[in-house]
């Protein structure tokens, strides 16, 4: 029997990791969410490293049981999923695809963040256009959403809320 370095790649395994949606957001996948970080092999256990979107993330218990099960079925059995929290995740990580599925879904995506490296603000905030419309007049009605990672706006133009995913 080859060993399982031979018969897979972490580049196989990360397009596959490509079929495991995000439990709170399932448009999009958590590769294309950029917390899927690394793909290894040490004999014959595969390792994914992953980073949750924030430290607290009460999904992260699912996505790991999602990722052995996806990987399983590919025959991949003996796999760890690594937790890893620094670097902290960011939005940056995101990919354009997830972003354009999280527009299409109706969350507004992250946006470019107006704060330099050391904390101070450098300009106002963008508007956030609203996912429904394209609009711009939009507004803030709850710096939470649907979950932690989400803030709650309105807009202005079509009357429709909808979630803001914040960029970090």
């Amino acid at each position: 029997m080859k060993p399982v370095e031979s018969r897979f790649t972490p580049e196989q395994v990360m397009q596959w990791l490509h079929e495991v949606p995000d439990p709170e957001i399932p448009v999009i996948s958590v590769v294309d969410l950029g917390i899927v970080r690394d793909v290894r092999f040490e004999d014959a256990r595969c390792i994914v490293t992953i980073t949750p979107t924030y430290s607290g993330c009460p999904a992260m218990r699912e996505i790991e049981q999602d990722i052995r099960s996806v990987l399983g079925g590919r025959g991949l059995n003996e796999v760890h999923v690594e937790r890893v929290l620094s670097p902290a995740w960011t939005t940056d990580w995101m990919s354009e695809k997830g972003r354009e599925a999280l527009r299409r879904y109706g969350i507004a995506p992250p946006m470019e963040r107006a704060v330099d490296l050391s904390g101070i603000l450098r300009r106002a905030d963008p508007p956030v256009p609203c996912p429904q419309c394209g609009s711009t007049h939009t507004r803030l009605i709850s710096r939470f959403g649907s979950t932690a990672c989400k803030a709650l706006y309105r807009c202005q133009g079509c009357g429709e809320p909808f979630d803001y995913f914040k960029a970090h």
